[in-house]
C-alpha cells in the first residue's frame, strides 16, 4: 500500500504539474488506491482552507501560482513599448505576478482593457513572471465605472459621480464584491440592459467612504484611471539607489544657489543664482536635480515613469511620477546638501536679452530652502533671520537679474490672462477650511521667467546640436474662435485689431482695455477659450502663448517625463556618460509626445473634479444662502455661473431662468427669451441663491434672484409676460453679440 503524502509534497507536485492537477491525477501520481482516496480527500481540502490550494471544477491549483490557461487583461504598453497583462485569476497573497504578452504576427490587435484566454508560460531571470500567448479573445475593452453603491435586496445598483450622468447601472447579488450601501466603488459593465432597463455591471473594487474626508481625491484618482500606487519593483529599484558621485560633474557647490517655493513643498527640483555684471547685465543659474542619473532608460523606473507621465497634484495629496525615495529626497534639492544636477549658466545684457547659454552637468549645494513669501518680504526690504545674511549674494543679484527679465518680458508681449488661482486649505483631518486664491508675488514671477529662459536654452541649444527632444508647442488659435472673440469685444466696446498677422500683443492691448471695467472677466474668459490647447511634439510648431520660436520643458523632471527626455537628450549632446536619449527613447518620440500630452490633460480634469468636489463640500454647510457671481459659460440647458466669493461654478438651470422659451445662441453664447426677450451673456453679473451642493460630484445648483439690476419675481423665475427687462449698457453691448454672429452668418 502507497504512503500517504505529507501536505508538502502535494503543494510540490501540483506546482511542478499545472497541466495535470485533478483529484484523479494527484491519488494516479502517488499511488493512492481504494480507501486511501478518503485520506487524501481529506488533506486536499486542508490545504484549500489554509488557503494554499485553490479548487477551480476538479482541479486544484497553487494558489501562488497562476494556472497554464488563464483570462487576462491588456494594459497600456511601458515605456519600452512592451504589451503587459493583468491576470485575471490570481488569488496569491503577493502582488500581481508580471507578464509579457508576446503577439504573434497573426493576432490579431487588441486594445488596452480587452480581455483574452491566453496560455501562460513561466520564465526565471527576468523581469516577469509569465509569458503569455493569445488563444481566444474574450471581449473588448470594459467599461469602467466609478460610482456609489446602493444595496437591494438582490445585488444593488452602482450610481454615478459625474456631473450630468443619471444613468445607472444594476448589479446581480453575486457581482457585489461584498461592496456595503453607500460605498464607493469601481465597477465593470458586463453586459446589455437587464429587467429593469438599466445596463449590467460587476464590482471590481471597494473604494470605502465617499464622504470620508480625504475620499475626494481618491474619487478623481480612480475615476480618471490615474496609477496611484507603485508596483513592488519599481519601489524596490527606487530605494536601491544611491547618491551620486561627484568624479565626472562640475563643483557648483560654491555658487550661491537657493530652491524658492511654496512653504508647503515637499521636493525640490530647481535652485537659482544670480550675480550682476559690469556692463549693468546679469548671469543667471538654474540648476535642475538630475533625474535622469537616478532613471535609466527601460527600467522599470522608467516604464512606470513614462506610463504615469507626469505628477497628478490635490489639495491632500500628490500622486507622483516618481517614487517618494526619489521625488522627496536623492532628486531633492534640500538645503546643505550635496546634490546632482543639469544646470544652465545665461548671460543676460543691459536689455535683458540672452546673449550665451552654457550647460553643466554637475554637484551642487543649496544654501538655503526659502518660501516665496520669505524671498519677497527680503526683496521688500524686511529679511528675516534666513534671509539676511543672502540679501547681498542672493536675494538682490535675483531681483535685479529679474528686472532685466521682466523688461525682456515686456518687449516680447506673451499672453497675459488674468486668471486668479484657487487655493484650498484642509483641517488635519481632510476637510476644507477655507478657499481662497492664491496671492501672487514678484517672487512667484521671478521663478516663472527664470524656468521660461532656461526651457528657451534648452530648445535652442538640442536644436542647434541637431538632436531629438520633446517640443512644448502652443499653436496660435483658429480664424472663426479670433472672430468670435473680435466680436465679443466689439460689442464690449473695445477693439481687437483684425487684417493682419495676429501676436499675443494685440491680444494683451485688448485685456488692457477691459482691466477694471465691468466686462474685465469676460474678456479674459473668452480670450482664454479662444486658445489651442498646448501638447508635446517633437517637431518644433513654435510657442504662441509664450512668443517664443522654440520651447521645450526642461526645469522638472520629478513630475514630468518630457523633461527627463530633454535631460536624456542634453546628456547624449554634450557625452556626458551612457544615460542619455536609449534608441527606444528615439524610435519612441511620437508615441511618448501623445501619451504624455494625453497624461497632461487626464491629471487637469482629476485636478478639476477633485477642485469642483472641495468646493461643493465647502458650501453644502451654505444651502439657502445669496451669492453673487458672474455667468461664466451658456449651455442650451442653462447658464454656469462663477462665484465670486470662492470662484466655484455654478449651474443655473433654465428652468430656474424663466418658464418661457429660450432660444441658444452657441456663437454668440447667450440665451433669449422668446416672449420677454430677456438676454443672459456671459459676462453678465447675477445674484443666486445656492439651491443644491453634492460633494460627490462636485455639482453646484443655484437659483436666479437678479440679473444685472433687474429682480426676479419671488422663487427666482421670470414669468411668461413678465415685464421686460430694464436695459443696461452691458445688456446692450451683449445683444450686439448676437446682430454680429448674425453679420457674420450671412457673411459667410
Amino acid at each position: 500500500m502507497a504512503q500517504i503524502p505529507s501536505k508538502q509534497q502535494i503543494m510540490e507536485w501540483v506546482a511542478d504539474h499545472p497541466d495535470a492537477n485533478s483529484k484523479r491525477d494527484i491519488a494516479k501520481a502517488f499511488g493512492i488506491k481504494g480507501a486511501q482516496r478518503i485520506e487524501l480527500k481529506r488533506l486536499l481540502k486542508e490545504l484549500e482552507s489554509e488557503g494554499l490550494l485553490e479548487r477551480r471544477r476538479r482541479h486544484y491549483l497553487d494558489a501562488e501560482s497562476l494556472p497554464p490557461v488563464s483570462v487576462v487583461e491588456l494594459l497600456a504598453p511601458d515605456g519600452s513599448g512592451d504589451l503587459f497583462v493583468k491576470p485575471l485569476e490570481w488569488r496569491g497573497e503577493g502582488p500581481l505576478p508580471r507578464i509579457l504578452y508576446m503577439p504573434r504576427n497573426t493576432d490579431p490587435a487588441l486594445g488596452r482593457g480587452e480581455r483574452f484566454l491566453a496560455r501562460l508560460a513561466p520564465v526565471q531571470g527576468e523581469d516577469h513572471h509569465y509569458q503569455a500567448r493569445l488563444i481566444r479573445r474574450i471581449t473588448a475593452s470594459a467599461h469602467k465605472i466609478t460610482g456609489i453603491f446602493r444595496a437591494e435586496s438582490e445585488g444593488g445598483r452602482i450610481l454615478p459621480i459625474d456631473k450630468g450622468q443619471d444613468r445607472e447601472w444594476k448589479v446581480r447579488a453575486d457581482a457585489t464584491s461584498g461592496a456595503q450601501n453607500g460605498e464607493l466603488v469601481q465597477a465593470e459593465q458586463i453586459g446589455p440592459k437587464g429587467r429593469l432597463g438599466m445596463p449590467i455591471a460587476r464590482v471590481t473594487e471597494r473604494l470605502g467612504d465617499p464622504s470620508a474626508p480625504r475620499a475626494v481625491s481618491l474619487i478623481a484618482i480612480h475615476q480618471h484611471g490615474i496609477p496611484d500606487e507603485f508596483p513592488a519593483k519599481v519601489i524596490e529599484e527606487a530605494e536601491s539607489r544611491k547618491p551620486a558621485a561627484m568624479k565626472g560633474r562640475e563643483d557648483l557647490r560654491d555658487l550661491p544657489l537657493v530652491t524658492i517655493d511654496p512653504s508647503d513643498a515637499r521636493d525640490h527640483d530647481d535652485a537659482v543664482a544670480a550675480t550682476i555684471e559690469d556692463d549693468g547685465g546679469a548671469s543667471i543659474w538654474v540648476a535642475i536635480a538630475d533625474v535622469a542619473f537616478y532613471v535609466r532608460p527601460d527600467s522599470a523606473l522608467d516604464r512606470e515613469a513614462w506610463t504615469r507621465g507626469n505628477s497628478s497634484y490635490f489639495p491632500d495629496r500628490v500622486v507622483p511620477m516618481l517614487p517618494e525615495a526619489l521625488s522627496a529626497d536623492l532628486c531633492s534639492l534640500h538645503e546643505r546638501v550635496d546634490r546632482p544636477v543639469i544646470a544652465v549658466r545665461m548671460r543676460l545684457d543691459a536689455d535683458g536679452q540672452k546673449v550665451s547659454h552654457s550647460f553643466h552637468r554637475a554637484m551642487m549645494n543649496s544654501q538655503a530652502s526659502l518660501s516665496y513669501e520669505q524671498a519677497q518680504a527680503g526683496a521688500d526690504g524686511a529679511p528675516d533671520a534666513q534671509t539676511a545674511p543672502l540679501m547681498d549674494s542672493v536675494i538682490r543679484p535675483l531681483w535685479h537679474a529679474y528686472g532685466l527679465l521682466k523688461a525682456a518680458r515686456d518687449r516680447r508681449q506673451p499672453l497675459d490672462l488674468d486668471l486668479p488661482e484657487r487655493r484650498i486649505e484642509l483641517t488635519n483631518d481632510g476637510r476644507v477650511k477655507s478657499v481662497n486664491f492664491r496671492e501672487r508675488f514678484d517672487a512667484h514671477r521671478l521663478i516663472e521667467e527664470f524656468m521660461v529662459l532656461a526651457n528657451v536654452a534648452a530648445a535652442e541649444e538640442l536644436a542647434r546640436r541637431q538632436r531629438p527632444l520633446l517640443f512644448r508647442v502652443h499653436e496660435e488659435p483658429s480664424l472663426d474662435k479670433i472672430d468670435a472673440l473680435r466680436e465679443v469685444a466689439q460689442a464690449s466696446g473695445f477693439n481687437l485689431a483684425k487684417g493682419q498677422v495676429l501676436h499675443t500683443s494685440h491680444l494683451n492691448r485688448l485685456l488692457a482695455q477691459s482691466e477694471g471695467t465691468d466686462f474685465d472677466e469676460l474678456i479674459n474668459i473668452s480670450t482664454l477659450r479662444s486658445m489651442t490647447q498646448a501638447y508635446y511634439h517633437p517637431e518644433n510648431f513654435g510657442h504662441f502663448g509664450l512668443a517664443l520660436k522654440s520651447y521645450a520643458h526642461f526645469t522638472s523632471p520629478i513630475r514630468r517625463y518630457s523633461d527627463l527626455i530633454v535631460h536624456r537628450a542634453l546628456i547624449s549632446a554634450h557625452g556626458w556618460g551612457k544615460d542619455g536619449l536609449s534608441p527606444g527613447d528615439i524610435d519612441r518620440m511620437s508615441e511618448t509626445a501623445t501619451h504624455i500630452s494625453e497624461t497632461e490633460r487626464r491629471s487637469m480634469a482629476a485636478e478639476r473634479d477633485t477642485t469642483d468636489r472641495y468646493l461643493a463640500a465647502y458650501l453644502a454647510d451654505r444651502v439657502g444662502t445669496e451669492m453673487t457671481g458672474r455667468i461664466s459659460g451658456i449651455q442650451r440647458f442653462g447658464a454656469f455661473v462663477k462665484l465670486d466669493e470662492t470662484g466655484a461654478d455654478g449651474l443655473l438651470p433654465i428652468r430656474e431662468i424663466g418658464r418661457e422659451y429660450f432660444h441658444f445662441d452657441a456663437d454668440a453664447q447667450m440665451l433669449v427669451g422668446a416672449d420677454t426677450g430677456l438676454e443672459i451673456g456671459i459676462g453678465q453679473r447675477v445674484t443666486v441663491r445656492l439651491a443644491e451642493a453634492i460633494p460627490v460630484t462636485g455639482g453646484l445648483t443655484l437659483e436666479l434672484l437678479e440679473l444685472e439690476g433687474n429682480k426676479m419675481p419671488k422663487g427666482g423665475r421670470k414669468g411668461r409676460g413678465g415685464a421686460t427687462p430694464r436695459r443696461h449698457s452691458t445688456k446692450a453691448r451683449l445683444a450686439e453679440i448676437k446682430r454680429a454672429t448674425k453679420r457674420r452668418r450671412k457673411r459667410k
